[in-house]
């Protein structure tokens, strides 16, 4: 494996049937970097993620994080990684406090239990029983139950559903924080937004496949970041186009339809511009296979003792 890449993945095949749902993906991610990786609903990506945890085995090909095949991850090789999945397990009958607690003594150094509830914003309904909680407020334990480990790599699986702007926007800055002290990050998310703003690199799958991966400003490559100019043209009829040159553009239209044209706009495209132009250009699977019990593998997972 590269000293550079915290994660490699060569050649990854899962098969249910006779379909494969993850379908011969190869890609790294660096030690210290985020990367977001991106598809429609059915696309692969969280079986993808499941397998790096290792809550899934792969078909064939393999996958490698800190340097260990998570098929057969043990306890102190889990005590170096994070998870906040789409499912939690068992603990709506304690209190958000009582959980972190409880988790935190299962690892050799973790986070400061008071520190993490500040930080995730937790401290308001820290004392009341997980399963009274609102969804936003449940994703919030989750995020503190992947990081009270003070893991090396975290994976966020869909980390903000639920979460209100003001909270997406909070939990923002905990990631960047977070990526400050050098934590490698996994991201899947449906807000490209939110992509854009946390991860230094994205990849693109499609039914299985690895269809587009690059650095996130760069990513889908130069045609696809081409500006855009719009404008209401004299006989009322609006008007786009494309150009590598929006300024010389936008200074003919001023001589023509005078120092200010109706409606007139310039926009670099973003990345859900970009994202909607590959995934259109890729056919889209079906519904997954159905999921494995994630939540009954992750209980014993993480309370198998990673001291």
């Amino acid at each position: 494996m590269s000293t550079q890449a915290a994660i490699e993945v060569t050649d990854l095949v899962k098969r249910y049937g006779d379909r494969d749902v993850v379908d011969g993906l190869s890609f790294e991610v660096r030690h210290g970097e985020t990367f977001a990786l991106l598809g429609p609903n059915g696309a692969g990506k969280s079986t993808t993620i499941e397998i790096l945890e290792g809550f899934r085995t792969a078909t064939s090909g393999s996958a490698r994080v800190l340097g260990h095949d998570p098929a057969h991850g043990d306890a102190g090789w889990r005590g170096r990684i994070g998870v906040v999945s789409q499912s939690s397990a068992d603990i709506e009958r304690y209190s958000a406090r009582e959980v972190l607690r409880h988790f935190a003594s299962l690892y050799r150094q973790p986070r400061d239990v008071d520190e993490t509830i500040e930080r995730c914003g937790i401290a308001p309904f820290a004392t009341q029983r997980v399963g009274r909680l609102s969804g936003g407020q449940k994703r919030r334990v989750d995020v503190a139950l992947g990081i009270i480990g003070n893991p090396e790599v975290l994976f966020l699986d869909e980390p903000t559903t639920g979460f209100d702007p003001n909270a997406r926007r909070e939990f923002w800055g905990l990631i960047q924080e977070l990526k400050g002290e050098g934590m490698t990050m996994v991201l899947t998310t449906h807000y490209l937004d939110e992509a854009e703003h946390l991860s230094d690199r994205a990849g693109i799958i499609a039914a299985g496949k690895l269809v587009e991966i690059g650095d996130i400003t760069t990513i889908g490559g130069p045609a696809s970041r081409t500006p855009r100019v719009r404008w209401q043209d004299a006989d009322g009829r609006w008007r786009e186009q494309q150009t590598d040159a929006p300024a010389q553009l936008v200074a003919a239209l001023a001589g023509r339809l005078g120092p200010e044209p109706a409606g007139l706009t310039i926009t670099r495209p973003s990345l859900e511009d970009v994202y909607l132009e590959i995934i259109g250009q890729h056919p889209v699977a079906g519904p997954a296979h159905p999921a494995e019990a994630t939540a009954a593998a992750l209980a014993p997972a993480l309370l198998g003792g990673t001291k």
